[in-house]
């Protein structure tokens, strides 16, 4: 790639969670990545602006805190920055390569703060969610009670092992295929069906221990 100073970029409103991804298409990525690697600096912020939200949505799901998985995000398309030359396109899809990066850098930085980390529990986020729900009374609308599921749903995520995590959010959030989901994982399709299968089974025990009605005492 050119020797120029990486483009500046911000993430975009379309990034945030609820919007629906652009699926891009393989030809475009590849014909992207040769931009880039030539040194076309356009291409560049090309390829970022087409791949933010994804990124971004990987790296929020997976730590929970917005100003975190922004960081994550910059820290994944710096890492790609100085790497991109070692993508081959004989090898797989750019999405995928990309996706694989991105877990990479999430489980290094897991396992760098995980003697550091303090993470909000469900515990710890359901009395903001009961108030906010004994506040609204009558007033809750759709959107209101749209908002607590998700951040009920993005908590109990964070009671999840890595490996399972790791897995829901790909196939249940990102809704990427097996086959990509193995490739991104290093593992084979019937490990990623076994971690789907007890990640989803987790979640939904997590999820019903701290319905409204079924909480402890």
């Amino acid at each position: 790639m050119g020797t120029g100073v990486m483009p500046v970029w911000e993430l975009p409103q379309t990034a945030r969670l609820g919007s629906r991804r652009l699926e891009p298409t393989f030809d475009l990525d590849i014909q992207l990545v040769e931009r880039c690697v030539s040194g076309d600096e356009g291409a560049w912020e090309d390829l970022v602006k087409t791949h933010t939200r994804r990124v971004y949505s990987i790296c929020y799901r997976f730590v929970g805190k917005d100003s975190e998985a922004q960081h994550l995000t910059q820290e994944v398309f710096l890492r790609l920055f100085r790497t991109l030359p070692s993508f081959r396109a004989g090898q797989g899809s750019f999405t995928v390569w990309l996706s694989r990066m991105t877990r990479n850098l999430l489980i290094d930085n897991y396992r760098r703060t995980r003697q550091e980390r303090i993470t909000d529990s469900i515990e710890e986020q359901l009395p903001m969610l009961e108030q906010r729900s004994v506040g609204a009374g009558s007033r809750a609308d759709a959107l209101v009670a749209g908002r607590e599921a998700s951040e009920l749903l993005q908590a109990a995520l964070q009671r999840l092992s890595p490996e399972l995590r790791e897995t829901v959010i790909l196939r249940d959030l990102e809704e990427m295929e097996y086959k990509e989901i193995a490739e991104t994982l290093g593992v084979p399709e019937g490990t990623v069906k076994s971690r789907l299968n007890r990640g989803r089974a987790e979640l939904a025990r997590v999820l019903r221990k701290h319905q409204p009605g079924g909480l402890r005492p």
